[in-house]
């Protein structure tokens, strides 16, 4: 037996939960801690609310509350919305309870102790009307690299990592003045001291999936800085050193520690000891914004701290909304209060795991949901399961009939169902969520057909044997799924339990035990009912009626196709590269784009070494307004991808060729 510790991204307790989260995080989390209860490991999956930093003190300003007043307000709402995904967590707290407190502060007093934290004198964004220093959330301006609105800490637009004194334009949230730098303090963590280590933990775990591997080494391609942990704010966890006052941790450091928290206060409530599933094996579930943070910092804080590494850190990849990217701001988004006072939670984690793997960005479509639902759930399984329940009480008495002399064809059944359990376990066990639920359905699909083609409804009168082979077999495989759905549909899976009155589904070795003949099976519904056309129309109206409400917002980053026209991509080759003095991030590149030569500043530091890119031929947008970017002029953008930074490279293509 293996004792699990599992964790969930901690939700940020300024909005309830949409269907992103659910997805990347609580879903396929709940689904791995599910199995691994039926296989008989002891699994203890925690979580909590992430109730400090600047957001929440921002929103807390700007309706002249407290901010703890927010932060419960949105952590009862979440709470909801967990519960109401069947999302089966064995403790779930606060970031603002005191078990917590008392944690992060003895974790940070340790390592300052240990000398691998230290004062460190800074620059920072200083505003004279408020008379406070800026935390990031606290400033907004415009993006060093793109030019676009960004936030303190990074650009939604192009995704790079800032720090607030980067920004152009800078104006504080508070007042909306502009702030001067001024000279400060902060207390930094020797991150740098762990660079070798925790290369060695990226490049050499066999268990780290790719696009956790891939987006950490580029973050660890140009070395590692030595990170800053504290802010000046009044809400957040104080500092606990002498001459701190007015300082509180960032909260990134603390946030990690709330896995802890949470577990310590699930320990002091049961008596059993949280670390010793932390010893055995640990598992993050997080969405891959925040990789960096679980694949870099959280391991060095740990290392700090002489604790064992999390053995596996899972990713799950972006959901889109109808094609676009979700926004609440928009109000393009479905909250998933709304989704389940309209639909069954189970149809909701059905859809976002099948429709693709973890480790691809996926899309929920309305009426992609709606296929999905009638023509696999209620087509296929649904109608399994009923067609087998009605025909059992219709013909042999609500009993599972006897099975004898089988068939090529039933045997062939046969060896698929028994094949089953194993099959989706050892998915599950791979963190193949999508490959598990998919083997039920072509089970279940292969089942359909076998029932077809026996046709009981016909073979009971004229060769009693094979229809009664038919629905023997045909009630094991309801019992099978009745287990192996557990995971994925916890509340379907409990009724089609109910139903044949399992006493083990809980069990999951108890899936590999046939029914005896004889067995009685309950009077059964159907399970899953078709969507009609005009309910999915009315979740799409009312979708783009909370997005035409929202104000802002329609859709800005939607274009037609005259706008589309105006826009000059052209190919060029790099001839000149160099870093910008004093930032790490930005290059200054001397582009030939063919009638001539453009000099474009872009945020390629952390990517590339200048010298990789000399004769590069990339794809530019050269009819972009001229910037000065770290006051050096840039004249055109590069295309490259926001995550890893890799340029488009149009290598057959002509200097100077516009893209069509």
């Amino acid at each position: 037996m293996t004792k699990i510790f599992i964790s969930c991204a901690l939700p940020y307790a300024n909005g309830p939960c949409h269907l992103g989260h659910i997805r990347s995080t609580y879903l396929p989390a709940d689904i791995f801690a599910r199995y691994n209860r039926m296989v008989g490991n002891d699994v203890l999956m925690v979580c909590a609310t992430d109730e400090h930093g600047t957001p929440i003190a921002v929103k807390a300003d700007k309706e002249n509350k407290k901010p703890i007043e927010i932060s419960k307000r949105y952590h009862d709402m979440i709470v909801r919305d967990v519960e109401s995904m069947n999302i089966s967590l064995d403790n779930f707290t606060r970031t603002t309870d005191k078990i917590h407190y008392e944690i992060a502060q003895n974790f940070f007093k340790d390592l300052y102790e240990s000398g691998l934290i230290y004062k460190l004198d800074i620059q920072q964004l200083y505003c004279n009307d408020c008379h406070k220093f800026l935390p990031d959330r606290y400033v907004e301006g415009l993006c060093p690299v793109c030019g676009s609105e960004a936030r303190g800490d990074h650009c939604e637009k192009c995704g790079r990592a800032l720090e607030p004194t980067e920004l152009d334009s800078p104006r504080c949230m508070t007042c909306g003045g502009t702030p001067v730098i001024k000279d400060t303090y902060q207390y930094a963590f020797k991150l740098s001291e762990f660079e070798d280590t925790l290369k060695d933990y990226i490049n050499n775990n066999d268990n780290l999936p790719a696009n956790v591997k891939n987006y950490a080494s580029n973050w660890l391609k140009e070395g590692l800085n030595d990170w800053v942990l504290t802010r000046d704010m009044d809400w957040g966890i104080p500092v606990p050193i002498d001459g701190a006052e007015g300082k509180v941790l960032y909260v990134w450091i603390e946030a990690f520690l709330g896995y802890i928290s949470s577990a310590a206060q699930w320990s002091r409530a049961t008596g059993v000891k949280w670390e010793d599933y932390w010893n055995d094996y640990v598992v993050h579930f997080i969405g891959k914004d925040i990789i960096y943070h679980h694949s870099i910092f959280w391991p060095g804080l740990l290392k700090a701290h002489d604790c064992k590494l999390p053995d596996m850190i899972y990713a799950g990849e972006f959901l889109s909304l109808e094609g676009e990217k979700m926004s609440t701001s928009k109000n393009w988004v479905i909250w998933i209060d709304d989704f389940v006072r309209d639909f069954d939670a189970d149809l909701l984690r059905y859809y976002l795991t099948i429709n693709a793997p973890l480790n691809k960005d996926s899309d929920f479509s309305w009426d992609d949901f709606q296929r999905r639902n009638n023509d696999e759930l209620a087509d296929v399984i649904g109608n399994l399961l009923h067609r087998t329940f009605t025909f059992t009480r219709k013909f042999f008495d609500s009993k599972v009939p006897v099975y004898e002399n089988p068939s090529d064809d039933d045997l062939k059944f046969e060896s698929q169902i028994k094949a089953l359990p194993d099959t989706v376990g050892e998915h599950i066990s791979n963190y193949e969520f999508r490959e598990a639920l998919l083997e039920i359905f072509k089970v279940a699909k292969s089942g359909n057909k076998y029932f077809n083609d026996q046709e009981p409804w016909k073979a009971v009168k004229q060769d009693f044997q094979k229809a009664s082979n038919c629905l023997y077999l045909s009630n094991q495989l309801a019992k099978v799924m009745a287990i192996v759905l557990k995971p994925f549909l916890p509340s379907k899976a409990d009724e089609i339990a109910k139903i044949l009155s399992l006493s083990n589904a809980d069990e999951w070795d108890d899936a590999k035990v046939f029914l005896p003949e004889g067995y009685a099976v309950k009077k059964a519904k159907p399970l899953f009912k078709k969507i009609d056309d005009d309910v999915i129309a009315y979740q799409k109206e009312k979708l783009q009626k909370n997005l035409n409400d929202s104000g802002d917002e329609n859709m800005s980053d939607i274009i037609d196709i005259d706008y589309f026209d105006k826009v000059d991509i052209r190919i060029g080759q790099i001839k000149e590269a160099e870093k910008i003095e004093k930032s790490d991030k930005l290059l200054k590149l001397q582009v030939d784009i063919g009638e001539e030569t453009r000099q474009i500043v872009a945020g390629l530091a952390k990517f590339y070494n200048p010298e990789e890119l000399i004769d590069r031929k990339v794809a530019v947008l050269v009819n972009l307004k001229p910037a000065k970017l770290f006051g050096t002029l840039s004249e055109g953008m590069l295309l490259a991808t926001g995550e890893s930074g890799a340029l488009l490279t149009p290598d057959d293509c002509d200097i100077g060729e516009q893209i069509q």
